[in-house]
C-alpha cells in the first residue's frame, strides 16, 4: 500500500519561509513523479510543483515560480517543498501527491495520481 505522510505546516508571516516534507513508503518502481496540490478555503484544488525521480525535471504553477523550490532524495523517496516569500494567497492546505507511473501526468492532471497523503495546513498571515 502506497502511503504519503507530510510534515512542516504551520502559521507564518508574509514574507517568511516554511518547509514542507512527504516522506513515501510502499513505491513500487523508483521510476515516480511526486510533488504538491493545494486547496484554499473556497477554492479548487491546484498543482503546485512537481519532480520526476528519475531524470529530476520540475513543474512549477506560474503562481509560486520563483518563490517556491521542489527536490527530492530518491533513496528515501522524500519530497522537500522550500516556501520562500510566502504570500496569503498561499494559504491552503497542501497535499502531498505520487504518480508512479513515471510519466510525470500527474503533476498536470490529478486523475492520474496514484496517492495522496492527509494533507498539511499553511497558514498565511498578512
Amino acid at each position: 500500500e502506497v502511503q504519503l505522510v507530510e510534515s512542516g505546516g504551520g502559521l507564518v508571516q508574509a514574507g517568511g519561509s516554511l518547509r514542507l516534507s512527504c516522506a513515501g513508503t510502499g513505491f513500487t518502481s523508483d521510476d515516480y513523479a511526486i510533488g504538491w496540490f493545494r486547496q484554499a478555503p473556497g477554492k479548487e484544488r491546484e498543482g503546485v510543483s512537481c519532480i520526476k525521480s528519475g531524470d529530476g525535471s520540475t513543474y512549477y504553477a506560474d503562481s509560486v515560480k520563483g518563490r517556491f523550490t521542489i527536490s527530492v532524495d530518491v533513496a528515501k523517496n522524500t519530497v522537500y517543498l522550500q516556501m520562500n516569500s510566502l504570500k496569503s494567497e498561499d494559504t491552503a492546505v497542501y497535499y502531498c501527491v505520487v504518480d508512479l507511473t513515471g510519466t510525470g501526468y500527474g503533476c498536470y492532471d490529478s486523475s492520474a495520481l496514484d496517492a495522496w497523503g492527509q494533507g498539511t495546513l499553511v497558514t498565511v498571515s498578512s
